[in-house]
């Protein structure tokens, strides 16, 4: 059985996770695919393609991506290299405090070029991505033209 998992499941935007299939038969062709849809439900993807391991194992850390959104060792790269469906959007995050990006990594079978989220997977599962840790106070500033945010830690 085709397992894809996120080490850890649930991170702040800027901390590295381990991504890793397993199950897969030695040599397979497989693309992993990263989405999310931001606050206005704009898709954001990338995709990148790997050759399994003799273990049936792929590990974006150590395999090499064939192609797709990006080439070579990048262990971050399905979360890097997310771009929009619409031309022109940018990835931002408007609520930061209050609920994460969640990105959804599936691993399909083959060299899949499709743009449809809705392709069936081998298997999938959902990371969440916070920009904000937890007790971190956020304060508004506003000081003549000057406008920002304090950010307290607890």
């Amino acid at each position: 059985m085709v397992e894809v998992t996120v080490t850890p499941q649930s991170s702040l935007a800027d901390r590295p996770v381990q991504i890793r299939v397993r199950g897969l038969s030695p040599s397979q062709l497989v693309t992993l695919r990263a989405w999310l849809k931001d606050e206005q439900g704009e898709c954001f993807q990338s995709r990148a393609f790997f050759r399994a391991d003799g273990a049936g194992e792929v590990d974006p850390g150590l395999h090499a991506a064939l192609g797709g959104s990006y080439s070579g060792v990048w262990p971050m790269g399905l979360l890097w290299f997310l771009q929009p469906d619409t031309l022109f959007r940018r990835l931002v995050k408007r609520d930061v405090a209050g609920s994460p990006f969640r990105v959804r990594l599936e691993v399909l079978d083959g060299l899949s070029l499709g743009t449809d989220p809705r392709e069936q997977p081998l298997a999938s599962c959902e990371a969440e991505r916070w920009y904000v840790g937890p007790g971190v106070q956020r304060v508004p500033i506003r000081e003549g033209r000057v406008r920002g945010a304090l950010f307290l830690p607890p």
